[in-house]
């Protein structure tokens, strides 16, 4: 909430099904708003009324009522959204919306009714230190990458001396990053009928693929998610998902921008050419679907791109590591806590509650990012 410039009049926030979009805007009226105050709004455009008042109708009735922040959720289920909001920017200068949308939906790029005008942000999912946070009620601040490599042994000695970290961070690997893990529903079934929503909305409705491709789509994901971290023959997956290599790569771009997946690449590199690697987007999807057993290696690497690839750049190293941040930080990640020597440019992430010398970096502590 506080990295949010909220003095602009047009705000997009984009996530992926389940990360708490409607959450947000909710705790935004409550934090800015107040329960009494009306003028603050919350719509959602997916409402049958919106199939016969337009957005802009709708704006202009709570202007004249002295509306002045309307927040609307799922535009996207709404024709000629970016339209509508472009009118309502430019019709009414003392209202200020903020909106929410799809991963998927290009708010600035390509966009050429409101790129000009809007700032987008992304709500992501849970990070290790938010899940914390909600489980133990203990207030932790985030840290930058910078002080974590710099001074990782101190703040990690700090952190362990007030919650379990083995026991949380367990926990948060298989059932943390969605926020709908709090409600009393069976958090596995949960996320595959959001995993689900994700393909048949995210990927086929929002980018106009014909509902009989769903099924190929489907198992490209399944074959992904069960191989994943996975280096992709695109050719083989091609004849077992019954498609060309072409629309194998398009569909990689769909379900990375639906934030199913990650796919890695070395610098300079980028869609449309194969990547080096594809990772689950977050440890979480893995459970639902590798049901026999899910092999720790490939959870700390998939948990590792997911938090860093939060705030910055994720490429894949040479030969100094597996993950390259930033274009300048160089990560390998190893089970197994060994003696490391400390490096300006490479670290070491090992799977241990505390490292034994500067060289190496707890895994959990690259939850505090933010």
């Amino acid at each position: 909430m506080d990295k949010i410039d909220w003095s602009h009049r047009l705000i997009g926030i984009k996530g992926s099904r389940g990360v708490g979009k409607t959450t947000f805007l909710l705790q935004y009226a409550k934090q800015y708003c107040g329960s009494s105050d009306k003028k603050c709004l919350y719509i959602n455009l997916n409402h049958f009324y919106f199939t016969e008042c337009s957005l802009v109708r709708f704006a202009e009735k709570f202007t004249e009522l002295g509306g002045e922040t309307l927040l609307v959720d799922q535009v996207f289920k709404y024709p000629n959204w970016s339209q509508d909001l472009r009118k309502c920017y430019d019709l009414y200068p003392n209202l200020k919306i903020i909106f929410t949308g799809s991963s998927v939906m290009k708010l600035k790029e390509s966009n050429l009714h409101i790129g000009d005008v809007v700032h987008s942000y992304n709500l992501h999912g849970f990070s290790f230190r938010e899940y914390l946070g909600v489980m133990t009620n203990v207030e932790l601040p985030s840290y930058s990458l910078s002080e974590i490599t710099s001074n990782h042994r101190s703040i990690a000695t700090g952190i362990i001396d007030k919650v379990d970290i083995d026991k949380h961070f367990t926990d948060y690997i298989h059932h943390g990053y969605y926020p709908f893990f709090l409600e009393k529903r069976n958090y596995s079934e949960n996320l595959l009928k959001t995993m689900n929503m994700m393909l048949e909305v995210d990927v086929l409705y929002i980018q106009e693929i014909e509902q009989s491709y769903l099924t190929k789509i489907r198992k490209l994901f399944y074959l992904l998610a069960i191989q994943s971290p996975t280096s992709p023959n695109v050719s083989q997956l091609s004849n077992e998902c019954g498609v060309s290599r072409a629309t194998v790569m398009n569909y990689l771009k769909y379900l990375q921008d639906a934030r199913l997946i990650n796919m890695l690449y070395k610098v300079g590199v980028n869609f449309p050419k194969k990547p080096n690697k594809v990772y689950m987007n977050n440890t979480n999807i893995v459970f639902p679907i590798k049901r026999n057993g899910v092999d720790r290696q490939a959870l700390c690497e998939t948990f590792f791109y997911n938090q860093l690839n939060a705030l910055g750049t994720v490429n894949k190293s040479g030969r100094k590591g597996q993950f390259l941040i930033n274009g300048k930080y160089h990560f390998k990640i190893e089970l197994q806590n060994k003696k490391n020597a400390k490096s300006q440019s490479r670290y070491v992430v090992v799977d241990t509650k505390q490292s034994e010398d500067e060289g190496s970096i707890p895994i959990w502590l690259f939850g505090f990012l933010y």
